[in-house]
């Protein structure tokens, strides 16, 4: 996950506008009062089918935190509200932080398949940690920072509003239709966002290739823990009370066989724990930002078709139409500009980011690798010792 010395080294984009071909800074409103490093979802809570997540964060003055509690309706609340901030200009060139998918907590068999590597380990603390991500990274950004909804959700004793869009069936099926149209439009007046477009395609593909692996991998793990642990226990079901010298011996061989076996179980447990929660989070974290990336994409190319109609309809204008689809265009053009200045300056700031993500979990992977490796070494060869007995002397 992306720490807060990651956000200094790549910081979020400021929010442009383009005036007659020029950049010009736009002050939003008002900062958030909480900073965005120490955002912290300390622990989820299961009530039947509800998960209450307990979000902590300091406060920017230093004098003292929030504690808040939210469902995942909270923040799918907050997302809804991000992705509606129409009138700021350029809004459509930002890569939206991901919000992980829902967690249906009395649904097991479809965990894995909701959310892939957050699934595993038996608790909710994955989860945790990409909520976590999500906040932090929208706390980091420099526009979406200073939304009240941020601050409403990171502050508030009391649950924001829940109120949705209602869309109807019909509208989404046409624009369902209307979306397939403009996904295949291939043509681009900038090479950057041509080559751009192949790229997230491609690492797209990729990204969700090796987490699916990766996860292959952990599970592969888990089952082996288990299976130590049942031989573990098997094997202590042939320790035998007598007073049969043999069996005597034989009971101690198992003991102590149960003794290393389940050692080995601890082992290949906290090896499958390190995975998740440094690459396994890292490799979820890129999949679900290069989603983010491919959608920001097509908002764009969603404006390149809007400014291609809208020029067409000037030129074929009849006189008495002219002035005003003059105007229609120039508008689109102004608003597909901002659009492609904000999105370029988003995506320089991502691919930094991103690597810094993934040097980062690899990094703490091998660490914890390392250290969880050298231990187990020194408790076999502890247990090995004892297996041996005492050496008889000479």
């Amino acid at each position: 996950m992306m720490e807060e010395e990651e956000a200094e080294e790549c910081p979020p984009l400021s929010p442009v506008s383009v005036v007659e071909g020029t950049e010009e800074e736009v002050t939003p409103p008002r900062a958030l009062s909480v900073s965005p490093g120490t955002v912290r979802v300390t622990e989820a809570a299961q009530d039947g089918e509800l998960l209450t997540f307990i979000i902590v964060s300091q406060k920017l003055s230093g004098t003292g935190e929030y504690h808040v509690d939210r469902t995942y309706e909270d923040f799918d609340w907050l997302q809804q509200h991000l992705f509606s901030l129409e009138d700021v200009p350029g809004i459509q060139g930002i890569i939206f932080p991901p919000l992980p998918a829902r967690a249906q907590p009395n649904a097991p068999g479809k965990l894995v398949r909701q959310l892939g590597l957050l699934a595993t380990g038996g608790t909710w603390t994955p989860y945790c940690r990409a909520l976590e991500a999500y906040l932090q990274q929208v706390a980091g950004h420099s526009l979406l920072s200073r939304t009240q909804h941020l601050e409403t959700f990171l502050t508030s004793p009391e649950p924001p509003g829940r109120q949705k869009v209602k869309r109807g069936l019909f509208n989404r099926l046409s624009q369902a239709v209307e979306g397939i149209r403009k996904d295949g439009h291939t043509e681009d007046v900038d090479d950057f966002f041509r080559t751009e477009r192949e790229h997230n395609l491609s690492l797209t593909g990729l990204s969700r290739a090796a987490a699916e692996r990766f996860l292959e991998v952990v599970q592969t793990e888990q089952k082996i823990a288990v299976a130590c642990g049942h031989f573990a226990a098997s094997l202590q079901l042939c320790v035998e009370a007598g007073d049969d010298p043999g069996q005597e011996t034989f009971s101690k061989m198992c003991v102590k066989i149960s003794e290393i076996m389940e050692s080995m179980k601890k082992n290949v447990q906290k090896v499958a724990e390190n995975d998740v929660t440094t690459l396994g989070l890292g490799l979820d974290l890129e999949c679900r930002y290069q989603e983010a990336e491919k959608e920001m994409l097509f908002r764009r190319t969603c404006k390149l078709v809007e400014l291609e109609t809208a020029s067409r309809n000037a030129e074929r204008a009849k006189p008495l139409k002219k002035a005003a689809m003059d105007e229609i265009k120039k508008a689109a053009e102004k608003d597909f500009d901002q659009v492609s200045v904000v999105a370029k300056q988003e995506v320089a700031r991502f691919q930094r980011a991103r690597v810094a993500v993934l040097r980062q979990a690899l990094v703490r992977w091998c660490e914890l690798q390392i250290l969880t490796a050298t231990g187990s070494a020194e408790q076999w060869n502890q247990q090995l010792l004892a297996f041996r007995g005492p050496e008889p002397s000479s």
